[in-house]
């Protein structure tokens, strides 16, 4: 588990900090900013990885009504979270250092990933890989690994993260699997 020792204002790499704003409305119905703030990082492995959890609703669809998705994202920055929010969404920035090789996992979830910067490789337990560009999209349905090619350049990827039903092959089901890494991705007190 983690501490709020272990989190960054600044981003651990030299790509540009971002910045997150959140969209409220008045008792007139008119659209305000909520907040606005730069992101923290939840380092990993050594500053190998760095994740930024931007934001997560914990039923979909969302219950806006009374900010009430709010008040559940900042429960989820308070209690922690893994990978995937149950019955829920995430959206998260990950920063992969040069040469680095994230772990072989899996989650229950459907996700949409964006390369934002760099290059890097997909990674299959098939065996199979593609190599992903800045503005390309993979649509990841319970499958991975990431791997940052360059020896001297960043990578950033987005994605959102949505929970999903128990993915079953051939009658046996496939569960989530965090491998090394789960001891990781324990609460990360990310609160923003």
């Amino acid at each position: 588990m983690t501490t709020p020792g272990d989190l960054a204002d600044k981003p651990v790499s030299y790509l540009r900090q971002r910045t997150r704003v959140i969209t409220t409305h008045r008792e007139d119905g008119k659209a305000v900013i909520h907040s606005s703030r730069e992101g923290r990082w939840y380092e990993m492995r050594d500053v190998a990885v760095a994740l930024n959890l931007v934001y997560t609703t914990s039923e979909f669809p969302s219950q806006m009504n009374d900010d009430n998705d709010i008040k559940a994202h900042k429960a989820v920055e308070r209690n922690g979270l893994g990978l995937v929010n149950q019955g829920g969404t995430v959206c998260r920035i990950s920063n992969f250092a040069p040469g680095n090789e994230a772990i072989m996992h899996r989650t229950r979830s459907l996700d949409y990933g964006v390369v934002l910067e760099g290059e890097i490789e997909m990674s299959l337990d098939s065996g199979e890989t593609v190599l992903l560009k800045r503005g390309d999209v993979v649509v990841q349905r319970g499958t991975n690994t990431w791997k940052n090619t360059s020896a001297t350049e960043w990578a950033r990827t987005f994605f959102v993260l949505l929970d999903g039903h128990p993915l079953s092959i051939g009658g046996e089901q496939l569960g989530e699997s965090l491998g090394y890494a789960a001891h990781e991705l324990q609460p990360s007190n990310n609160v923003e």
